[in-house]
């Protein structure tokens, strides 16, 4: 079957077998290996993007539900060589260990900064509730979270940080 998919800003038309996941053609055919497969049941938060605003787990969904959609997937933050300000701060922070599951949890972070922009620790806690790292005990990951948000507070709000954009350091 015939989909029109946008990723990252970029309109592909394909063609997709109806039994095709999303993370399948993220990864293997449109070259978007930052969407990681973890656990294949939506359990582990590493298939993370977002789809039409929304994050969803790339693994449960098949390609064709996706038609007529757009998707961000841990590409599609940065802008040019400016990274997002969750991109910074994971970087700043050391909040990257093993990597696996960063994707995904910059696009939950993304996600729930999106919605909730003034985000408290125990919501941003709760926001990455769905995603799973094996390498920390997740204090950096939200200290990143946080200091990516006062970053993009600073920045809507023009102040010292508005300038820079929360690029890359």
């Amino acid at each position: 079957m015939e989909i029109s998919i946008t990723v990252n800003g970029r309109l592909h038309r394909l063609s997709v077998d109806p039994r095709e996941r999303l993370v399948d053609l993220l990864r293997d055919r449109l070259g978007c290996t930052g969407v990681k497969e973890g656990c294949g049941a939506g359990e582990c938060g590493a298939c993370t993007v977002q789809l039409d605003g929304r994050i969803v787990a790339s693994c449960l969904l098949y390609a064709w539900q996706a038609d007529g959609a757009s998707v961000v997937t841990v590409e599609g933050l940065a802008q040019g060589q400016d990274l997002h300000p969750l991109q910074a701060a994971f970087i700043d922070l050391a909040a990257v260990q093993c990597g696996f599951c960063t994707p995904g949890m910059l696009l939950a972070a993304k996600d729930l900064l999106e919605h909730n922009p003034r985000a408290t620790r125990a919501e941003i806690r709760q926001g990455l509730a769905g995603n799973l790292c094996r390498c920390t005990g997740y204090g950096r990951i939200i200290d990143a979270v946080e200091a990516a948000r006062e970053r993009m507070l600073a920045g809507a709000s023009g102040g010292p940080d508005a300038a820079e954009g929360g690029g890359a350091r």
